[in-house]
């Protein structure tokens, strides 16, 4: 783990709510945001407190469904605590992707199509709480997104073209929030590493939605891209 020994900070385990919610009324805290990754745990391998024991019939129903229905129900959960519960991007609007290029390159006009029909896959695929990402070659949709994540994902399209299955060259990835999905959490997000997986995917380039879509360092990321002879670029949703 990061060494947070400079700050005030606790250690929890993944199913004590209870005393998440002790420690942030003991802090004077009334606002929470949810950050970074967690692969969904096995309800039964947690460390569950006697508050989360309580909420175990309601925990189980939330599991019975996709990532968002999941981290909907935690919302409440938290909400009915008593706090409110901010997206990253509304304390930091810094970290969301702006609109156009990132780096030097822009997308041709074949690419723009790729873009066009992924977005449109994306805005009905995401109605099924399935992913937030797919890969188009040359108006073929190759890969989408599921429980693998999105390096998955494309380290599964690099295997395909190494055994000769997507015979045409570049194409893009391109990811989006689902159209139902709370933005207040589980933004897509990119950064120098989607970037170096999209090239050995031997891809053209990554598309995300402008403002919907986190991105940590710009900087950082248009000079991957460059590196890389990628473009990066922020664009509009579907109806845009």
């Amino acid at each position: 783990p990061k060494d947070y020994s400079g700050r005030e900070h606790h250690w929890i385990h993944v199913g004590q709510f209870g005393r998440v919610m002790r420690i942030a009324r003991a802090q004077g805290c009334r606002e929470i945001v949810l950050i970074g990754s967690l692969v969904r745990p096995s309800l039964w391998s947690r460390w569950p407190d006697w508050t989360t024991l309580k909420m175990l019939p309601r925990i189980v129903a939330a599991y019975r469904g996709g990532d968002n229905h999941l981290l909907s129900n935690v919302a409440t959960l938290v909400e009915q605590q008593g706090f409110t519960l901010r997206g990253a991007h509304e304390v930091a609007p810094e970290i969301l992707a702006p609109r156009g290029a990132l780096g030097r390159l822009r997308p041709s006009a074949g690419d723009e199509a790729d873009i066009a029909l992924a977005l449109d896959y994306l805005a009905t695929a995401g109605r099924f709480d399935i992913g937030q990402a797919a890969v188009v070659v040359n108006r073929h949709i190759v890969a989408v997104e599921a429980a693998e994540g999105t390096d998955g994902m494309l380290a599964r399209v690099a295997a395909l073209r190494a055994e000769g299955r997507i015979p045409a060259p570049k194409g893009v990835l391109v990811k989006a929030p689902k159209p139902q999905q709370d933005r207040r959490f589980d933004l897509p997000s990119i950064g120098p590493k989607t970037v170096e997986a999209a090239a050995g995917a031997g891809l053209a380039g990554v598309a995300v939605i402008a403002g919907e879509t986190v991105v940590a360092d710009p900087a950082a990321l248009a000079d991957a891209a460059d590196r890389a002879g990628l473009f990066v670029i922020g664009v509009g949703g579907p109806a845009a």
